[in-house]
C-alpha cells in the first residue's frame, strides 16, 4: 500500500472521529433538558435511521445546530419536537436518508425520553 492510500485510509477514519468528537462535545455543552433530548433523539436516529457516513456526519452536527439555537432562545423540548417526537425524528430524517423501518418499541422509548424531559 502506497503512502498515498495509506494517507487516504487514514483521514477516512480520522476525519470522521474529529466530526463526531466535536459533535459530542457541542451537545455536552447543552442545557441537561437539551442535552437528555439530542441525546435521546441520537439513539433513536443510530438504531433506525439509515444513513452513510458523510450524510450522518451532517444529520447530527444540524442537530446540535437546532438544539443550540433553540436553547439559547429559550425554546422547550416541546416545542421543538412536538407532541409526537418519533415523528419529529421520521421528519427530521427524512433530509438525511431514505428512512427505515422503526418498531413500536423505540418508537415508545424515545417518546418516553421526551416526555420525561420535556413533561
Amino acid at each position: 500500500m502506497s503512502e498515498v492510500e495509506k494517507s487516504g485510509i487514514i483521514s477516512k477514519v480520522i476525519g470522521p472521529k474529529k466530526r463526531w468528537r466535536a459533535y459530542k462535545a457541542r451537545v455536552k455543552e447543552l442545557p441537561e433538558d437539551h442535552r437528555t433530548a439530542v441525546e435521546a433523539i441520537e439513539r433513536y436516529l443510530m438504531h433506525f435511521v439509515p444513513a452513510d457516513g458523510d450524510s450522518a456526519e451532517s444529520m447530527f452536527e444540524d442537530l446540535a445546530d437546532l438544539f443550540e439555537r433553540a436553547a439559547a432562545d429559550g425554546t422547550s423540548i416541546r416545542e421543538i419536537v412536538g407532541e409526537d417526537p418519533a415523528e419529529f425524528v421520521k421528519t427530521f430524517a427524512q433530509n438525511y436518508s431514505e428512512g427505515g423501518y422503526v418498531p413500536a418499541r423505540a418508537r415508545k422509548q424515545l417518546t418516553d425520553a421526551i416526555e420525561r424531559t420535556a413533561g
